[in-house]
């Protein structure tokens, strides 16, 4: 007896409880590609005795990764569209299982950056995909829930992750961060053979026949943003001139990245490649508007997770021990929290849940300020703990939002460029941070040289977490704007 195959087939296989099962499966496969994306950040000062790297080759381990999963977000709907749920889903975890193996068994760091760079491609592909399932599989009065339930097993990742490979590191040294998260691949391929349907994520045949890849395009991207996130490191690091040369250059490599999308989906000729981000998708205003708070929320996300640790040890002294304690109950009450965001979204306006959450953000990083030199530990824990409560509270609600009035054929496309918008802010994000607290501890005349604080540096902390709030405040505009309009089809 042949195993089912299609969604069809399953669906009568299995029955109600398909749809959970489907969600377990892709479930497990993105918290191995999130783990892979922070776990590593442990292991960075053991790697870099053990190859002799200096600080700028060291940093490439998280650049390479976070640029090949940005740019490669956007090839998911041609891969689904070509080869269907099934065999796209498993080949990113194939992929990220052999890059594990690679880098924990390299013994030269330009293959544990190979094998880092093929990790973030998997990790990227893989990513939009849950989206996609929870909005196909799971009625609209069930999306919130299932987003929650998401959530919750994906935050525990990279929660959990970096506390265990610490004690990895330590026990086994930097190799054994690459083979934690093969048993969660393994679990991923044999959940896939199973409960992943085979069919392509558009109707049957929509885009096989004309089934070119936009390289043209994903060159365009790739080297744009290459551009945009090494100028901002680069402005961080170095001399002005050729960051601000890298920047414009991957501004100007990005808009020509859009002229050529938008060239590609006017024309629309028979056998071309189609454009890798259809910019009709921003015609629809829901869409429009969650992409705006998606950009903005990953910029605040990114940035606060780089900017709370460095705060925590540089601005007000704490030990790394007491930062933990600080950082692991957040993580709970974030995990707690989008469960019940989730149950609400089923119920509750999208904007408003959403809006509800970038404010409680706003209010946590605005709090951040008011806690000075011999604070209360508890006191900055709730206030982190009330960020982290925001942040719950948007997870489940941002995508099925944006999604909701989209096409089911324009799924893939809304899920992925969501996603690249979120991901390239997030990686802005962290730059920014670090470019605005030298910034302004360079105007209150101090740095991060010594250990020892002072009322200036925390003045300079402070001014950086206004930032982010500032940034949380201007979301806010657009996701007040986040209710459905009327359904957006494929042209």
């Amino acid at each position: 007896m042949t195993h089912p195959a299609t969604l069809t087939e399953l669906q009568a296989h299995y029955g109600e409880r398909y749809r959970w099962l489907l969600l377990l499966a892709v479930m497990v496969g993105t918290m191995a590609a999130i783990m892979s994306s922070t776990i590593v950040n442990v292991a960075v000062p053991d790697m870099s005795r053990h190859f002799g790297l200096g600080q700028e080759r060291a940093q490439w381990v998280a650049s390479g990764f976070m640029i090949a999963m940005t740019v490669s977000m956007l090839t998911t709907p041609w891969l689904l569209a070509r080869y269907g749920y099934r065999r796209t889903y498993a080949g990113t975890m194939w992929l990220l299982l052999a890059g594990s193996i690679v880098g924990g068994l390299a013994n030269d760091f330009s293959l544990v950056l190979a094998a880092r760079v093929a990790e973030g491609l998997a990790a990227g592909v893989v990513q939009p995909i849950p989206v996609i399932i929870i909005v196909r599989a799971f009625q609209p009065h069930e999306q919130g829930r299932a987003g929650g339930i998401f959530g919750m097993g994906v935050v525990l990742a990279p929660a959990i992750g970096p506390s265990i490979g610490g004690l990895l590191v330590d026990w086994f040294g930097w190799r054994s961060i690459f083979f934690m998260v093969l048993p969660f691949c393994l679990a991923s391929l044999w959940l896939a053979q199973r409960f992943v349907p085979t069919m392509p994520a558009g109707k049957p045949g929509a885009q096989r026949a004309g089934g070119k890849l936009d390289w043209r395009g994903l060159l365009l991207a790739g080297a744009g943003t290459v551009g945009l996130l090494n100028g901002l490191v680069q402005l961080r690091r170095g001399p002005a001139a050729p960051a601000l040369l890298l920047l414009a250059g991957g501004v100007a490599t990005l808009m020509g990245f859009v002229g050529w999308q938008r060239r590609l989906g006017r024309n629309g000729a028979a056998g071309a490649a189609a454009p890798l981000m259809k910019l009709a998708l921003f015609e629809h205003r829901a869409f429009a508007m969650g992409s705006i708070v998606a950009f903005i929320y990953g910029m605040a996300l990114f940035g606060s997770t780089y900017l709370l640790p460095v705060y925590m040890q540089l601005g007000l002294a704490f030990s790394a021990s007491h930062v933990g304690t600080v950082l692991l109950p957040a993580g709970l009450v974030l995990a707690l929290t989008i469960p019940l965001a989730g149950h609400l979204a089923d119920r509750q306006p999208t904007h408003l849940l959403v809006s509800t959450g970038l404010v409680l953000l706003a209010a946590s990083f605005v709090l951040m300020g008011s806690v000075g030199l011999g604070g209360s530990l508890w006191v900055l824990g709730a206030w982190a703990m009330l960020g982290r409560m925001g942040l719950g509270f948007i997870l489940p609600s941002l995508n099925s939002g944006a999604l909701r009035g989209l096409d089911k054929d324009l799924l893939p496309q809304g899920s992925s460029v969501i996603n690249f918008l979120r991901t390239l802010g997030g990686a802005m994000g962290v730059s920014a941070c670090g470019i605005v607290l030298e910034w302004r501890l360079a105007s209150h005349g101090e740095s991060l040289a010594s250990r020892a604080s002072n009322p200036a540096r925390l003045a300079a902390f402070n001014e950086t977490f206004y930032l982010l709030a500032l940034l949380c405040a201007l979301a806010l505009l657009a996701a007040w704007r986040l209710r459905p309009g009327p359904r957006l089809k494929p042209a």
